[in-house]
């Protein structure tokens, strides 16, 4: 099974993450609020994940962590 990790102290909640996941299961916490007043990406259904680091692959601050 994969795990995807977030910096989410550094993730500014642009949403690429969200579009680029083939599962669906990447998401903007709106309940949390980070260091620097965004709304941070996290994985809901860690357990669907597939790995694809397709997530990582798009994040323009470098914050996604796929380790399979």
């Amino acid at each position: 099974m994969a795990k995807v990790t977030f910096n989410e102290d550094r993730c500014k909640g642009c949403g690429l993450c969200v579009e680029a996941c083939p599962k669906k299961i990447v998401v903007i916490d709106r309940d949390r609020i980070n260091r620097k007043g965004h709304n941070p990406a996290t994985v809901r259904e860690m357990d669907k994940c597939i790995g694809c680091a397709f997530c990582a692959t798009m994040c323009p601050d470098c914050v996604i962590t796929v380790e399979k």
